[in-house]
């Protein structure tokens, strides 16, 4: 079975919008669009290049599938674990309204997405990765469908926006398998699933 990653930039209160530029998602009135970029660093590149790598297939969300094919297209390299994946690679959207895709190797996910989600991940192929999608993220979380996180954790405050963990998603234990600290100060952490939440006393 391959495994579902999600990967994420995040902010310490765990926003996880906008953070390639301000035209990216502006919705509610985000004003921080682009907020990533002052921590942008070679260690960046080397993490989401290795993410990239051993991926098979892609996973998003209508929003994030369109900033992509909005850009990627006209900034391919084949040799480029991201523009050439990106490009190549098996695209899967989540929409309702996404007719005809322009973008080549791409399905639309209309509808029963958990289950659907599910038979993707028992093809064979390296892992499908999530890249933003915040609001699809909720639902494949609460699903169990999320094998593994990589989340870079940046020393910035957002205080309002879309987040990683929305209120109400299913308490889970995660375990840190692995951790890698940026230049600019970013945490890179990778966790894996471990089971329920477990409470104590002291």
């Amino acid at each position: 079975m391959r495994k579902l990653v999600m990967g994420a930039f995040v902010s310490l209160d765990g926003v996880m919008q906008a953070p390639g530029g301000p035209e990216e998602d502006p919705e509610d009135g985000f004003p921080y669009g682009g907020w990533q970029f002052p921590f942008a660093d070679v260690e960046l590149g080397q993490i989401v290049d290795a993410l990239f790598t051993r991926t098979g297939a892609f996973l998003l969300g209508r929003r994030t599938y369109d900033i992509f094919a909005g850009y990627w297209p006209d900034h391919d390299d084949p040799d480029s674990p991201v523009a050439g994946g990106l490009n190549r690679l098996p695209k899967y959207v989540v929409s309702t309204t996404l007719t005809d895709p322009a973008w080549g190797s791409t399905t639309v996910i209309r509808d029963h997405v958990p289950e659907r989600v599910a038979e993707l991940k028992e093809q064979d192929g390296g892992d499908i990765l999530v890249q933003g999608s915040s609001r699809l993220f909720q639902t494949l979380f609460a699903h169990d469908l999320v094998d593994e996180l990589v989340v870079g954790i940046y020393p910035v405050v957002l205080g309002r926006g879309k987040r990683l963990f929305e209120e109400g998603v299913p308490g889970r234990t995660l375990r840190l398998t692995d951790s890698r600290r940026t230049s600019s100060g970013a945490l890179f952490n990778t966790y894996g699933r471990a089971g329920e939440v477990r409470v104590g006393s002291f």
